[in-house]
């Protein structure tokens, strides 16, 4: 169950955007990252209960080999998420004072979330299938901090721009 190219064909391109020009609005960039966000936690809990499903029937070549698959999609695709929203989308958020605690405390998300998959990298068995579904819990609750809180923060300041943070950030939209 490898990441590949094929996994994007389901995802939809058809934002009103290009990533030359950027995006026509906050609005358009924001269904775009929603969609994206939607489309890696679909992903990452696909790949945390295939190891879980692995682990429980005691299949412990499928269950390393799905761990395998987790770690290397976290490394490819969550990781890299991580970091590159963290300077154009948290950075000019982080300067207000409305939202700095809460950025301050998503930068501590993706912390945590990347200690959990170092954790991961080296475990098995029931302890492997505990931590994939802890990513991927703590991975929907920093989404939803992101969807909920941050990004209609964004949005709605008049000196902040969704579009201008997001222009250009293949990782964050896809």
């Amino acid at each position: 169950m490898a990441h590949t190219d094929d996994d994007h064909a389901h995802h939809s391109h058809s934002h009103a955007h290009s990533h030359t020009g950027g995006f026509s609005d906050d609005d358009a960039a924001l269904a775009a990252v929603e969609g994206h966000h939607a489309h890696m936690l679909e992903r990452v809990s696909a790949l945390s209960d295939a190891l879980l499903a692995a682990v429980a029937a005691g299949d412990a070549g499928t269950a390393y080999d799905e761990k395998a698959n987790l770690v290397g999609w976290c490394e490819d695709e969550l990781i890299p998420h991580a970091v590159a929203e963290e300077g154009p989308l948290y950075g000019p958020a982080r300067e207000t004072a409305e939202a700095r605690l809460l950025v301050e405390g998503m930068l501590q998300d993706h912390q945590t979330i990347i200690g959990l998959v170092e954790e991961l990298r080296g475990a098995d068995g029931p302890r492997a299938a505990a931590l994939g579904l802890a990513i991927a819990r703590a991975f929907a609750l920093h989404l939803r901090k992101e969807n909920q809180l941050l990004f209609p923060y964004i949005v709605a300041s008049p000196d902040l721009s969704l579009a201008k943070a997001v222009e250009g950030l293949e990782e964050v939209v896809g």
